[in-house]
């Protein structure tokens, strides 16, 4: 999303199949043995073990006291949005690669990390207070961060993706007259909402924009045909591509590639600092792109963790 996290949740009305699995919640797709999660590429993945990492004093003393007080590091998280956080073949078990990255996090500050499914566009007025932290997929931008702290961690772009076949003749450079699904709250939205204000303002017929809480809603939307489109981060469509039994497909390439970042409480800098060390740890002993390597996501990593980047792209 390119906002997001937690976008995988009950999609009831996917047709059969591998799409009905997504439709279920995006509980992932199970292969012939009937067990595991699948991840970007369609291969089978359990998530990464998380329980080697070790707790580094240096930053775990960063983390202030009423974070730790209770061992536990609380995230935020929309759980419709997979590969990034989703929910487990069990309907309850957050999983993906920003869950696993949660968990990495919390290990190397001495903590147990706590996912706490919510709606994502109630997460960031709740940090600092009901969540020591978001991670869902959040994109950074100049508005996100007059309310917020972002500690950068990956980068998406935005891609669209249509029925099998594009039935309806989408033209991602001029989507006027068409309906486009997108998930609440998202960069998408606010980019389907500008280009329907240049619809109107060219004349064009106006775009009808479908907005759902969960993206698993948004890509139904799409499979049944009550959207001709939907506009998602890049690993999410391809992860909805993949999950789908050949029923969706990606149109052109993904465009605005941009941050994504931790959530932190706006200047709370000693939250912020122990975050970023931690991430950069992760990234610089390799455990970080080993977690993107296991759920086929590596195509966005980056190597340098900062607090409130000024180079988003």
């Amino acid at each position: 999303m390119q906002q997001k996290k937690n976008m995988f949740r009950n999609l009831a009305a996917l047709v059969l199949g591998a799409s009905l699995c997504l439709a279920a919640g995006a509980c992932g797709t199970s292969d012939d043995t009937g067990s595991g999660t699948k991840n970007a590429e369609g291969k089978t993945t359990q998530g990464y073990d998380v329980s080697k990492v070790e707790t580094v004093d240096e930053i775990a003393a960063l983390v202030p006291d009423d974070v730790k007080q209770d061992g536990k590091l609380t995230v935020g998280m929309d759980t419709s949005y997979a590969p990034a956080e989703f929910l487990a073949e069990d309907g309850k078990t957050p999983v993906g690669y920003d869950v696993d990255l949660s968990k990495a996090l919390a290990k190397v500050m001495g903590l147990e990390a706590e996912n706490k499914v919510a709606s994502f566009d109630l997460i960031i007025p709740s940090v600092g207070s009901k969540y020591d932290l978001g991670i869902s997929s959040f994109t950074i931008t100049p508005e996100r961060m007059d309310a917020v702290d972002f500690v950068s961690f990956y980068k998406a772009g935005s891609m669209w993706v249509t029925k099998k076949g594009n039935p309806d003749g989408i033209d991602p450079k001029d989507v006027c007259g068409q309906t486009i699904a997108v998930q609440t709250a998202t960069s998408q939205e606010e980019e389907v909402t500008e280009m329907n204000e240049q619809c109107k303002a060219d004349g064009k017929k106006e775009i009808e924009v479908l907005t759902n809480k969960l993206q698993t809603d948004v890509t139904t939307n799409v499979t049944t045909g009550k959207a001709s489109a939907f506009y998602a981060d890049t690993p999410v469509a391809g992860y909805a591509v993949a999950q789908t039994g050949g029923q969706l497909e990606k149109l052109g390439e993904d465009v605005g590639v941009t941050k994504q970042g931790v959530v932190v409480k706006k200047g709370d800098k000693q939250m912020a600092e122990a975050v970023q060390k931690a991430m950069q740890k992760l990234m610089d002993d390799g455990t970080y792109q080993a977690i993107l390597e296991e759920w086929g996501v590596q195509g966005g990593a980056i190597d340098k963790a900062e607090i409130n980047p000024t180079d988003t792209k």
